[in-house]
């Protein structure tokens, strides 16, 4: 019991090494991945992976929970005083069980249900007809405008007054722009919709008050920890204080919150998941503890600084940025003008020391393996250190690999390039001299 992971399973561990290896000494640049602090991967190590503890603080079904119930209790109020919310849920083990646990809340089977077009920078869980939520539900699709490569408010309007929705949701996977909270409450309450926002990308920014709150105008909101919020893979539902009475719970309106979490906790648990990761829900506290420090909100200002020089210096490179720039960490970029494949460059890149993803963009032509677009963002990159200086560096990478894309000699040399500026901006050297 007592043997490490290298005389254990020396085949893992040569992998987990080598992973190692690929985020030392690669540029990541795919918008939902970021790099946890040593002491997130603790936590997310630690010996709370042993305990079994189904249900919620004090209502566990098994017993010796006293440690974990009060792990729980701390991360539920650090993310309460985060987002300035009265609920949150810890549990979820991802940001589609999150959404999922919304959905078997608020909705029925068959209900008609509002959310942005994968194509066009949603999710698969708002509606994707190869995902439980587009074959559970009746989703209408919205889409953006083709002009302003914005959410198109006047199909969105003229949408829910059509097909009636009971729950609009607004965020997405590719949205380089703030998700326009009060926009969408306009509509969802001339309709009489809940609003649900999926802020999984910019969580952090939303937490650091440097993208517009949810509250009032959302009814629930779910999120990612990691991306922006730089915490462990995991999900999270909240709710502000003021539930709206769309449901005619007769209650007081100081205590409708309460009893609509009530049912989003039975949602998650026994209605989609056992037992939660309490490891995962340790790591989660911690990084939110991260979240709470005035050096956070430093760092969330940086990267929405990297972001927007890195799409300023594209344009000047001649690239179609999606909505001619980004409020966030994200940047999606139209490579129809290079006559090139999201999945080509994607690969290419990878060879250069470049990790991005391909992505569609909306009115996209080509299949969603293929894409016309990639997608990149800089909350991993700012987590080295990196700043503009840097950005107008990697933006110039990024071209001379597309200007080279077929020669293998070039991209190796850039390779190399790519090496020496992650020695300038390494990783936690003391998480790397511990793992090495």
């Amino acid at each position: 019991m007592n043997m490490d992971l290298k005389n254990t399973d020396l085949q893992i561990s040569n992998l987990i090494d080598e992973e190692l290896s690929r985020q030392i000494n690669t540029l990541e640049m795919i918008a939902s991945e970021n790099f946890t602090s040593k002491a997130v991967m603790e936590a997310a190590g630690s010996v709370l992976t042993n305990k079994y503890a189904e249900g919620y603080p004090g209502r566990r079904y098994y017993g010796g929970c006293e440690s974990v119930d009060k792990i729980e209790d701390i991360a539920r109020d650090r993310l309460n005083e985060l987002f300035n919310c009265e609920y949150s849920n810890v549990q979820p083990h991802s940001g589609s069980q999150a959404n999922m646990g919304v959905f078997n809340t608020f909705l029925s089977h068959g209900d008609t249900v509002m959310g942005l077009d994968l194509s066009h920078g949603g999710h698969l869980t708002h509606g994707s007809k190869v995902n439980f939520s587009g074959q559970s539900y009746n989703f209408i699709s919205y889409q953006i405008d083709q002009k302003t490569g914005r959410v198109d408010f006047e199909q969105v309007n003229r949408l829910a007054k059509e097909f009636k929705p009971k729950l609009i949701i607004c965020g997405g996977s590719a949205y380089p722009r703030f998700i326009e909270f009060e926009q969408f409450s306009e509509i969802a309450k001339s309709v009489g919709a809940y609003l649900m926002a999926d802020i999984a990308h910019p969580s952090g920014l939303v937490a650091s008050g440097l993208h517009p709150t949810p509250w009032p105008y959302c009814d629930v909101v779910t999120s990612t920890t990691h991306k922006t919020l730089r915490g462990p893979r995991g999900g999270i539902i909240l709710m502000g204080k003021d539930f709206e009475n769309k449901w005619g719970i007769v209650a007081p309106k100081s205590q409708r919150t309460k009893m609509v979490s009530e049912l989003i906790d039975s949602a998650v648990m026994p209605g989609m998941q056992g037992g939660p990761l309490m490891h995962i829900i340790g790591a989660k506290a911690v990084a939110f503890k991260e979240a709470l420090s005035p050096s956070f909100k430093e760092y969330c200002s940086q990267v929405i600084l990297n972001a927007k020089h890195l799409s300023n210096k594209m344009i000047d490179l001649d690239y179609d940025i999606v909505s001619g720039g980004t409020d966030t960490h994200l940047i999606l970029i139209d490579l129809s003008n290079k006559n090139l494949t999201g999945k080509y460059v994607e690969n290419r890149l990878e060879i250069a020391g470049i990790t991005t993803n391909k992505n569609m963009v909306p009115f996209d032509k080509k299949s969603p393996m293929i894409t016309s677009g990639i997608r990149i963002g800089t909350p991993a990159l700012t987590t080295r250190g990196m700043k503009e200086s840097e950005m107008t560096k990697i933006s110039e990478l990024i071209n001379n690999v597309i200007i080279n894309i077929d020669n293998d000699a070039i991209l190796y040399k850039i390779r190399e390039e790519v090496k020496e500026l992650c020695k300038e901006y390494p990783l936690n050297m003391e998480y790397q001299n511990e793992m090495s």
